[in-house]
Parts: C-alpha cells; structure tokens; sequence
C-alpha cells in the first residue's frame, strides 16, 4: 500500500499542512520540524505525487516537443535549445518523434493532452492546424517550430526557408552551374516545399538554367545515398552539374553515392548544396556546404514564447523568422 503524506505526518507527528508546507515552502517551517518531517520520508519511504499535485494546481511541470525526426542532428540541437530555455524555468522537456508519420505525430498530441502539459512544441508534419486549435481551445499553448504559422492563430518560430532555398541555387548559379536538381524529402512537408519554392525563383532569374526536382520518400542520410545512386547509373551528359538538397542528410547520402566509385567529382562534375548546417556538414569527406539555421536558438525562443503565452493566455501569437546564412566549403566550390 502506498505511503500518503498523512502517514508521513502522523509519523513526523505534524499536522498533513504542516509537511505540505516543508515539500514545497520550507522557508515557512522550522528547521527542526523540517529534520523530523523528512526523517519520517525517508523512513516510511513516501514518494510524492508531482502529477496529481499538478493536476491540483492546474499547471504541469512539462511541456511536449514533437519534431520529424529525432535522428536529425537539427532537430536533436532545436530540442537542446528547448532543454537550456526549460531548465531555467524549472520545467521538463517530453520529447516525440514523429519519424515523418501522420499516426505518430497525431498519438504524441494526444498523449500530451491526456497528460496536461503545460504547453506543446510541435513540427508538423503536414496540415494539422484543425488539430492544434484544438488544444489551445483546452487551454495548452501552442507554438509551431521550423514551421512559419499560416494565420495568427498560433505563435511560430522558424527560419526563411523560401529565403534559404533562393540562396542556396543564387549561389551554385554564380559558381556558373545551369543544370541543378533539387534532391527533395516529401513535398508535402511544409519547409521542404518552400525551399523549392525558393530555388525556383532564384532559376527562373537566369534565362538558360534549369530545375530538376527529385521528390525522395524521406530525409535522410539511405534517402540521399539512393538518389545520387540514381543519379550516378546516368550517363554523364544527363547529370545535373549541381544539386541542392532539402536538408544536410540528404546532402551527406548524395555525397556518399557520388564519390564512392570515384566517377564523379565533387564540385567539379556536380555541385552540392545542403540546407541546416548540422555540426559534422564540415567533417564529411568533402566538406559541405550549406544554408545554416540557428537550431539553438530557434529552440530556445519557440520554449520561452510557450511558457509566456502558458503564464498569460490573453498574449498575441508572435510569427518570429530567423534569416538563413549560407556556408560555402568545398562541396560548392573550389
């Protein structure tokens, strides 16, 4: 049978109040009542109840992250923003991982509204603002991470990724490159279609270049390596001469795929552009260059926005937009 605070006091010999007071204001009681009552913890070895105290309260101790994918090394930094902004405030940060799927995505909101989080972080996956308005309408704020929101219904903080991919293409077409692929996860993910968006704009200013789109099944690192496999198997003269890649894993398989038979060469024959700047986008075996994003931060900022519209609901949504920079190293340039 579980040991409640009324043994503890009935061993402590103090009123339920009284050990009340010690767990969460001590400064109000004696030290020598705060010795016996822990004293009779540590005895009866009672364990508090923070969730149902919370509950009491009206207000969790945790907020809910869910990102695409906590593989990611972007994700994993936005998330460690997140910790270092939480721990601060004395709060938790419950991590999900979507993994790119509707179902996973839509059973860590759930669960995070059956726990009563203070507030919910979320990377959409696709359009789920019906879903999100949801929770506000309970009383859980939200805040969109590496998304820009569509109204002003909800706070978002994210970077230009129209911005990004403009940047990106603007670049490799300086460096005199025509043909250029854009080597995409799924387009229906919001951030990688307005990189598109972006590279489209930034090709259809110089009259003899051109834009191939190659839409990939997901972000990662095996996604990047089988499409510049495919790219490999061409002949030469149907190759692109340089690619943009919706995000540094891509990037990484693409490189991988192309210089490991050592028939293309990186930047000479092709190109290659990746997108977050993850911590090892220097370290790969030509070192890549990419359209950095301040992952940190944007985590840092989306948790304070949370726990301020958690701590005052009246507060307008706040659309905050970080502008990209662009990395070259060696993989674009030579």
């Amino acid at each position: 049978m579980a040991v409640s605070i009324r043994d503890v006091a009935e061993r402590a010999g103090v009123s339920v109040g009284t050990v009340s007071n010690v767990l969460n204001r001590p400064d109000r009681v004696s030290d020598a009542v705060v010795g016996r009552v822990h004293d009779a913890i540590r005895e009866l070895g009672y364990v508090r109840n923070d969730a149902a105290r919370q509950l009491r309260a009206g207000r969790s101790s945790s907020v809910g992250l869910v990102v695409l994918d906590a593989r990611n090394p972007f994700f994993t930094d936005i998330a460690r923003g997140a910790e270092d902004e939480a721990a601060e405030h004395g709060v938790a940060v419950l991590l999900g991982d979507s993994d790119e799927k509707p179902e996973r995505e839509a059973a860590y909101l759930d669960l995070f509204e059956e726990q009563r989080v203070r507030g919910v972080l979320v990377s959409p996956l696709g359009d789920i603002r019906e879903r999100l308005e949801r929770l506000r309408a309970l009383g859980t704020p939200v805040v969109l991470v590496d998304r820009m929101a569509e109204d002003d219904v909800l706070s978002s903080v994210s970077v230009d990724d129209h911005a990004g991919g403009r940047t990106a293409v603007a670049h490799l077409l300086e460096q005199g490159r025509r043909r250029i692929a854009f080597v995409a996860g799924p387009l229906a993910i919001r951030q990688v279609a307005d990189r598109l968006a972006g590279a489209r704009e930034a090709v259809d200013a110089v009259p003899d270049a051109s834009l191939e789109v190659l839409e990939g099944t997901a972000l990662s690192v095996l996604e990047g390596r089988r499409m510049g496999e495919q790219l490999v198997a061409r002949p030469a003269s149907e190759r692109p001469d340089a690619v943009f890649a919706a995000n540094d894993l891509l990037a990484v398989g693409l490189l991988q795929a192309l210089v490991m038979r050592g028939e293309v060469r990186v930047p000479e024959d092709v190109a290659i552009v990746g997108f977050d700047d993850i911590d090892f986008a220097a370290a790969t075996v030509v070192p890549l260059s990419s359209i950095r994003q301040p992952s940190r931060l944007i985590g840092q900022t989306a948790l304070r926005i949370l726990l301020e519209e958690a701590d005052d609901p009246t507060l307008a949504p706040r659309q905050v937009v970080f502008q990209p920079e662009l990395v070259v190293r060696e993989s674009s340039a030579f």
